[in-house]
């Protein structure tokens, strides 16, 4: 048990490392800007680790990304909403479509809607300027990016059973 725990630490702080380091592959769009590297982890982390997991590296990438300025507060509700529900999602029903559903709409619909406060409270942005719904659409092709990179790694992994060997050892079942 104790080995399997520190056995996902180590893959967690490796998604953790490989969310920061992508964030360096990022680009703007309108007021955002999209890291589809993280995206792809939060689904790689809610498919071997879980929603927990999932979440908790989203928030240490964000705020890594943040402490080294590589990001903005955008990131905590631009990654975190979409970990979650991506994390739920395949736990609950064991499907690798909906887990790349979650991660798209929790990120960009849920994630976007939260921005909203994030932005006019935390980051000074006038609320007149932005619209409520006006981080949807960024966030939407951050996601799509990612989720779209995650599942081409997920299913190669599915189709040469290495997903199986990987959850089965985590898990404590050989």
């Amino acid at each position: 048990m104790k080995k399997t725990n520190i056995q996902k630490l180590a893959i967690a702080g490796l998604f953790c490392a490989l969310a920061v380091v992508g964030s360096l592959f990022s680009f703007p769009v309108f007021g955002s800007r999209c890291a589809p590297v993280q995206h792809m982890v939060n689904v790689l982390c809610a498919v071997i680790l879980g929603p927990g997991y999932g979440v908790t590296v989203a928030f240490t990438a964000s705020l890594i990304r943040n402490i080294l300025g590589l990001g903005s507060l955008m990131a905590f509700p631009g990654s975190m909403f979409g970990a979650f529900i991506s994390g739920i999602a395949y736990k609950k029903t064991g499907k690798l479509t909906l887990a790349f559903i979650g991660e798209v709409a929790g990120t960009s619909i849920l994630g976007g809607l939260a921005a909203y406060p994030v932005a006019v409270l935390l980051m000074g942005t006038p609320a007149a300027s932005v619209a409520f719904y006006a981080y949807v659409i960024p966030f939407l092709i951050s996601t799509a990016g990612g989720t779209i990179l995650a599942a081409v790694i997920v299913l190669s992994l599915k189709k040469t059973k290495t997903l199986d060997r990987i959850t089965n050892m985590l898990n404590g079942r050989n």
